[in-house]
């Protein structure tokens, strides 16, 4: 299969973790996707991953994994974390990049903190480490949403929020048929986890992360803010910091030169 794609998943506690891979480098890199994890995992998604993200797929062995397929009430990041720990050690992961992208990046803040000896250097993108109005706001928005079983009107706020006015131009005439596929069965494990989002704090715990770390933000992102990342670059000694101009949450697709700007500091 294409780069060597593959589509598996592994066992977690008393559930699974979907998860994809690809690539052929020596070294691994993992990704942590998003709240959008919480409407559909990556299952069978390793083709198209293999595809947009081919250019890790030469320098590294890529995997994306999803949060675990039953989600217990009250079911935090760091506990996310956790999780993902035991399901790298499982695949005998015993090092790697970490790109934890929004919600992901939540999740590998604490995998960082808590288990420093699995990473390499990581990579912190469009997330947060405290709560904040903008994201109690725009996430508690979403659940109420979700709640009501509107998927179409959280897809389309959802891309409102992220994308900036320049690409929504031409992504508008989609809505129309947002909500005709893709809809889950039911939104509890999305609930689940917009909650912990808006309970994530690593802040005062962020001093613990020793790894190299690289924080991208957007000074438009509508969802985070646009101080969040600053803040965790604040907190994190010898971080880097960049800001990408007139992009807000979505400036992982939206910005060209995103994934070779992750790539160049993670082969340092």
């Amino acid at each position: 299969m294409f780069y060597h794609a593959h589509n598996g998943s592994v066992r977690v506690g008393n559930s699974e973790m979907d998860y994809i891979s690809f690539g052929k480098g020596n070294k691994n890199l993992i990704m942590l996707p998003g709240l959008g994890d919480g409407l559909s995992t990556v299952k069978g998604m390793a083709f198209l991953f293999s595809m947009m993200y081919r250019i890790y797929a030469k320098e590294f062995t890529v995997y994306v994994f999803s949060r675990k397929n039953r989600l217990p009430e009250g079911y935090s990041t760091r506990k996310m974390a956790k999780d993902q720990a035991d399901a790298m050690t499982a695949l005998g992961i015993s090092k790697a990049h970490i790109l934890g992208i929004s919600q992901g990046g939540m999740v590998a803040q604490y995998l960082a903190i808590d288990h420093p000896n699995l990473i390499d250097h990581l990579v912190l993108a469009v997330t947060s480490s405290k709560p904040n109005e903008i994201l109690e706001n725009v996430v508690g928005a979403w659940m109420e949403i979700a709640a009501q079983g509107n998927y179409k009107a959280l897809m389309i706020d959802t891309a409102e929020k992220s994308y900036s006015e320049n690409y929504l131009k031409k992504y508008r005439r989609l809505y129309p048929f947002l909500g005709k596929i893709g809809k889950p069965k039911n939104f509890q494990r999305f609930l689940i986890q917009a909650a912990s989002c808006i309970t994530h704090n690593s802040h005062d715990e962020l001093h613990k992360i020793l790894c190299p770390t690289l924080i991208i933000g957007g000074d438009c992102d509508q969802i985070v803010g646009t101080a969040s990342a600053s803040a965790i670059a604040d907190q994190i000694r010898g971080s880097e910091l960049f800001i990408y101009k007139n992009l807000g949450h979505a400036a992982y697709e939206e910005a060209k030169d995103f994934r070779a700007r992750v790539l160049n500091f993670m082969i340092r």
